[in-house]
């Protein structure tokens, strides 16, 4: 009995030990099952956004980042962009063959075979958080991505952070599953930033080598993967040492990874970096900088009445639109390099040479009390009295300040200068240059092709094209022939004595304007001869016979839209126009007597490619046809024997070209309009202030200060056979029943006269 009731008792015990083994596997089990379920729920819980918000699936497919508004000329080339962060983005098929290469050997090498979390980075970076032996991170470029579309703010916990990271690796796999590879490349590059204000590659490729990203080479592209990493540290401006290091150990990793043999390296690896070509971009630097502004005050302002989807206004700085404009970026390079070769090379130095030594240069002044006014008004419109006025500050504290030497980068035509002056001398020293402007407009479209608005925007903000109304001298006359040709029985060879003419005006009296040349005097002159040589007399005799209501009708149907007084003397250009004015209504005279109002723009489109709007030019008939071509007919004889004639003996273009000079009272402005079949061309040359100037006619006069400016730009664009601008003849009306031969009896030129003949 007791050996029986001994094995039972050892048969219990037996049995209890199994079960509490089972009982504890079962309860492992268990704990390991629940916590799965709770890492599923956690996660579930972050995907849902639980902890916290997560960007949905709209906000994936379109992630939210402020992308500049690009301005993009005719001829597909980026002239600059308005933005929060200079970023554009690009498609995978945009980049250079070599970036993904480089960017997923340092950054990322497994990344082709992981789904957006690279689960042997994260076993060595545990591994080297226990040993304290850290080699690397484990983020993966969908993680930076992940990262970069949806910042994680700043001053997080460590819980935060943790919690922080878990959602992007939920992020990360979202990215992965709704896009291939490849579209996670091109939008990592796109949001990354890589240092001087250059967000995203399309940017940074403009900014360190002015290229798009698909033409960057191999130690280009090396190079911007590198610095993706840390750009202060690795900047190849700042830093050029630790940079090409940085580079080369792309080249090395992409050695490593198959995509490029050592032989390649070790000759890559030695090239120098060049950064000749770089350059931050920004608002004050660049292409058509004064058009740009310009053109940032009409958007801003269609922006106002234009709507995203989402019911609120386009931000031209936040939005990515593309805005494609008629500049074209050869001709408005030829346009900015014949104003900086005249006036940098040949005018300012002479106007320098002209006032050296002279009491109260640059001021035709002689009164001291009038130039301190002007001085005056100059400070008072400063950015820095401004400031101070902002602040609270009293005008005789102000005025005081401006006495106080400090320094500062002032410009010249050599390159800006630092240097340490008073702010009010250095207000005296920018009286000192001329400025000038050019607008070149396609005749029979209306669009802008070139807009210099002045000679720097860095340091003259003042736009001399579309802000600046100046008086246009006898550059207005062809208003006058033009009502002449079209209402009266005139033709270009029609001869009026050449005597001087009395107007009599409302209270009266008389008012006859004088001449400066002295040719063919009491003799009969026909009017071709009297605009070429821009005679007064010959323009009384017209007004006298039209009157100036007439006159300024047909300013106005050829688009001059600031107001003139009708007074006698507008036929000697004593109104204030805008350039864009006069060169628009110019045009007017190649395109068979149809205004076409100047455009900037041809199309918007949003981010995603979509046209939002498109824009054509508004067209009105201002003459007929025949009075057209009679104006060219006249405006040639400018060209060929009068004040623009050293086109022909000086610049050697002898293709047909229908001109007008002009000169102001006391030379404080000069003109030229240029017209040719394909393109009207207008230039402006004065200063700031009108009583800084040329004290005689013959330096000051339009022939001598903007016509170069325009020769030389017109050299340039017949000298590019890419743009196809004409130099053949002008149109013949089609009209059978008018006489269209106006060779008109010819005098000789006189070359010493054709200098100073055009004084207002």
């Amino acid at each position: 009995m007791q050996k029986g009731t001994k094995k039972n008792n050892s048969g219990k015990k037996t049995k209890k030990s199994g079960d509490n083994g089972r009982k504890a596997v079962r309860v492992l089990w268990s704990i390991f099952g629940i916590g799965i379920v709770l890492v599923v729920l956690f996660f579930l819980c972050v995907a849902k956004g639980v902890f916290g918000t997560m960007p949905t699936f709209e906000e994936l497919e379109n992630p939210q980042t402020n992308l500049a508004t690009q301005i993009i000329s005719c001829d597909g080339k980026v002239l600059g962009s308005y933005y929060v962060e200079n970023r554009s983005n690009v498609r995978f098929s945009d980049l250079s063959p070599y970036l993904p290469q480089a960017l997923v050997s340092i950054e990322d090498e497994r990344f082709y075979s992981h789904s957006g979390i690279d689960g042997k980075s994260l076993f060595r970076v545990a591994y080297g958080v226990l040993t304290g032996n850290k080699k690397g991170g484990g983020s993966t470029i969908t993680q930076q991505l992940a990262k970069n579309l949806f910042p994680r703010g700043e001053n997080l916990s460590k819980a935060k952070l943790v919690l922080r990271k878990f959602q992007e690796w939920i992020t990360a796999t979202k990215l992965e599953y709704n896009y291939s590879k490849d579209e996670i490349i091109a939008m990592y590059l796109n949001t990354v930033a890589f240092g001087h204000n250059a967000y995203g590659i399309r940017s940074a490729a403009k900014t360190f080598f002015d290229k798009d990203p698909k033409d960057m080479n191999l130690e280009e592209s090396a190079l911007m993967a590198g610095v993706v990493n840390a750009p202060t540290r690795f900047s190849p401006v700042r830093n050029p040492e630790r940079s090409m290091q940085r580079r080369n150990l792309v080249l090395k990793s992409m050695v490593k990874n198959g995509y490029i043999t050592e032989e390649v390296y070790d000759s890559v690896s030695l090239i120098p970096i060049d950064m000749s070509h770089f350059g931050v971009m920004d608002h004050n630097s660049g292409q058509a900088t004064y058009f740009r502004e310009q053109l940032r005050k009409e958007l801003t302002e269609w922006s106002k009445t234009h709507f995203r989807p989402d019911g609120k206004p386009y931000n031209i700085y936040r939005d990515g639109l593309k805005i494609y404009t008629t500049i074209d970026s050869r001709m408005q390079r030829y346009a900015e390099e014949a104003v900086r070769e005249f006036m940098g090379g040949s005018l300012q130095p002479s106007f320098y040479k002209h006032w050296e030594g002279r009491k109260n240069a640059p001021f035709s002044l002689t009164d001291q009390d009038q130039i301190d006014a002007l001085m005056e008004a100059s400070m008072k419109r400063s950015d820095r009295y401004r400031t101070l006025k902002d602040r609270g500050m009293d005008p005789d504290s102000i005025r005081k300040v401006f006495d106080i030497p400090v320094p500062m980068t002032v410009f010249s035509w050599d390159g800006p200068i630092d240097t340490v002056m008073t702010p009010w001398d250095s207000i005296m020293y920018y009286k000192w240059f001329l400025q000038a402007s050019l607008v070149s407009i396609e005749s029979h479209t209306g669009h802008v092709k070139a807009y210099v608005g002045g000679i720097d925007y860095r340091y003259f903000k003042y736009d001399h094209v579309m802000q600046a109304q100046r008086q246009v001298g006898s550059t207005f006359k062809p208003f006058l022939y033009a009502l002449a040709m079209q209402e009266g029985e005139y033709t270009p060879c029609t001869k009026i004595p050449n005597i001087p003419y009395n107007i009599e005006l409302e209270d009266g009296k008389f008012w006859s304007p004088r001449n400066s040349g002295g040719k063919h005097i009491n003799e009969e002159v026909t009017l071709k001869w009297a605009l070429a040589q821009s005679n007064n007399w010959i323009s009384a005799y017209l007004m006298n016979r039209f009157g100036p209501q007439a006159v300024i009708s047909m300013a106005r149907r050829m688009g001059v839209e600031s107001p003139i007084d009708p007074v006698p003397a507008i036929c000697l250009g004593v109104c204030d126009l805008k350039l864009i004015e006069m060169v628009g209504a110019m045009s007017t005279f190649a395109n068979q007597g149809v205004y076409i109002k100047p455009i900037f723009i041809t199309k918007i489109e949003d981010k995603n490619g979509n046209v939002i709007e498109r824009f054509t030019a508004e067209e009105s008939e201002a003459m007929s046809e025949v009075t057209a071509y009679k104006m060219i007919e006249l405006m040639k004889g400018v060209v060929q024997s009068g004040t623009g004639v050293r086109l022909r003996y000086k610049y050697n273009l002898n293709n047909p070209i229908a001109g007008k000079t002009g000169t102001t009272q006391k030379n404080s402005d000069g003109y030229f309009m240029g017209i040719t079949p394909d393109l009207t061309t207008g230039v402006w040359v004065g200063a700031e202030d009108r009583s800084v100037h040329f004290r005689t006619t013959e330096l000051g006069q339009g022939s001598r200060t903007a016509l170069p400016i325009w020769a030389l730009y017109m050299q340039r664009v017949y000298a590019d056979p890419t743009l196809r601008i004409s130099q053949g003849d002008f149109t013949k009306p089609s009209a059978t029943d008018v006489d269209l031969n106006f060779d008109c009896d010819k005098y000789e030129i006189d070359y010493d006269a054709v200098e100073y003949i055009d004084e207002f």
